[in-house]
C-alpha cells in the first residue's frame, strides 16, 4: 500500500505548499516515501507524451492527466510514456498507482541527486542514468540532468527533469516501418534510451577536443589569470563527468548478469554494446584528465619560467650596479685628504671606469650565456 495514501489531506498540500528542496540535506525528518521533488524545478508543468507502436503502427499523442492512460491500454502494442519536468508530484504518484510502482522509487524518481542506479523489483526494472549536454554560450558548461528509466513487460517510463531534444532521435526511428525497434520488445526501447543518452557524452567529448586542443597550444604564450581558471572549470567539469559517468559500468554490468524475465537474451547483446561505450567515454575521461593535470602542472611551469626570467634581468642589473655604487660611495664620503678630488680629468676618467666596469659585465654575462 502506498504510504502516501494514508496522510491527511492538509499534510499532503503542505508538503507541496513548501518552499523548494533543493537538496536531501531539506528533507531530512520526513518519512520514507515522501513525494516531493528535490532539485532545480527545470519545467514549470509536467508535459507527458505516450508513445504507442507495434509491426504496423505507431501512433504518439500528448495526454493531460494519467486518467487517459486506461482508455490507452493496449497489450499488443508496446507503450513509450516520456514525463517532461518533475514540478507535478500528484502526477508521479498517480502513475505509481497506475502502474503498482514501489513508493521508493517515486521518491527516488522526485530526488534529482541520484547516482546511477539499477534496482529490480517483481514487474520492473528502475534505472537512473545522467544525461550530460554542454551549454554553448560559455566555456565548457556542463549541464546534468537526471533520467528515470522503468521497464515493464509491455511498458517503457521515462522522467526527466526537463522537455528537450534528447530523444528526437528515438522518434525518427520509430517512423521506420521495418527498422529493429517497431520488431522488438520494450526491453530493446530501453536499450535504445540509454544508447541514446550515452551518445550524448561523445558529443561533449569531441566539443572537449575543439577545447583542449588550441588551450594546449597557447598556455606557454598566455598564461593569464583567465587561462587557469578555464583549466581549472575544465578540471572539475572532468571530475564531475567521471563521477556520474562511472557506476554506468557496473548498472550495465549488472543488466547482463540479472535473470529477469523482462530482457530478452537476443537483446542482451545490445546492452553489452552500451557498456562498451561507457568504457571508450570512460577511458577518454581519465585521457583528458592527465592531458588537463599536465597543462596545469605546465602553467604552473610557465609563470615559474617568467618569474625567473624576471629574477635573473633583476639579478644582472643589480650585478651590473654593486661596483659602481662601491665606486660612488667611496667618493661620495667627506673626507679632506682625498688625491683623486683634486685632479683636473677625474670627473671623466670616473666615467670611464662606470662604462668600462658596465660593459666588461655585460661581455662576461653574455660569454656565460646568463642572458
Amino acid at each position: 500500500m502506498n504510504p502516501s495514501a494514508t496522510k491527511p489531506p492538509h499534510q499532503s498540500q503542505s508538503l507541496t505548499d513548501k518552499a523548494e528542496y533543493t537538496s536531501p540535506a531539506d528533507k531530512s525528518g520526513l518519512p520514507a516515501g515522501t513525494l516531493v521533488h528535490i532539485g532545480e524545478k527545470l519545467e514549470s508543468r509536467c508535459r507527458i507524451t505516450v508513445t504507442q507502436y507495434d509491426a504496423g503502427t505507431l501512433i504518439r499523442r500528448e495526454i493531460n492527466s494519467i486518467a487517459e492512460l486506461q482508455q490507452l491500454k493496449n497489450d499488443g502494442m508496446i507503450t513509450w510514456i516520456n514525463v517532461d519536468g518533475l514540478s507535478d508530484t500528484k502526477i508521479i504518484e498517480n502513475i505509481g498507482q497506475e502502474l503498482d510502482i514501489h513508493p521508493l522509487v517515486l521518491e527516488d524518481i522526485l530526488s534529482t541527486h541520484q547516482r546511477p542506479k539499477l534496482e529490480e523489483y517483481d514487474n520492473f526494472l528502475y534505472m537512473v542514468i545522467k544525461g550530460i549536454s554542454l551549454d554553448y554560450e560559455k566555456s565548457f558548461c556542463l549541464q546534468y540532468e537526471q533520467i528515470s528509466i522503468l521497464l515493464l513487460a509491455n511498458y517503457v517510463i521515462t522522467f526527466k527533469e526537463k522537455a528537450d531534444d534528447t530523444f528526437n532521435p528515438i522518434y525518427v526511428h520509430l517512423q521506420n516501418h521495418n527498422g529493429r525497434m517497431r520488431q522488438f520488445g520494450s526491453d530493446y526501447l530501453a536499450y535504445v534510451i540509454l544508447d541514446t543518452i550515452v551518445d550524448e557524452y561523445f558529443v561533449v567529448e569531441d566539443n572537449l577536443d575543439d577545447i583542449m586542443d588550441p588551450l594546449e597550444d597557447n598556455i606557454l604564450f598566455n598564461s593569464g589569470k583567465e587561462m587557469l581558471q578555464t583549466v581549472q572549470q575544465i578540471r572539475r567539469g572532468l571530475i564531475s563527468m567521471k563521477r556520474n559517468i562511472s557506476p554506468l559500468r557496473e548498472l550495465l554490468a549488472t543488466i547482463q548478469r540479472i535473470d529477469s524475465p523482462l530482457l530478452q537474451p537476443k537483446t542482451l547483446h545490445y546492452y553489452g554494446d552500451v557498456y562498451d561505450h561507457v568504457l571508450r567515454v570512460s577511458d577518454a575521461l581519465e585521457s583528458y584528465r592527465e592531458r588537463i593535470s599536465a597543462m596545469h602542472d605546465l602553467y604552473l611551469s610557465s609563470i615559474s619560467n617568467k618569474m625567473n626570467e624576471t629574477i635573473k634581468f633583476l639579478t644582472i642589473f643589480a650585478t651590473i650596479f654593486i661596483p659602481l655604487t662601491f665606486i660612488a660611495g667611496i667618493y661620495g664620503m667627506n673626507f679632506e685628504y682625498m688625491p683623486e678630488l683634486k685632479w683636473r680629468w677625474a670627473y671623466p676618467a670616473i666615467w670611464g671606469v662606470f662604462i668600462t666596469i658596465g660593459a666588461g659585465l655585460l661581455i662576461y654575462f653574455r660569454k656565460k650565456k646568463w642572458m
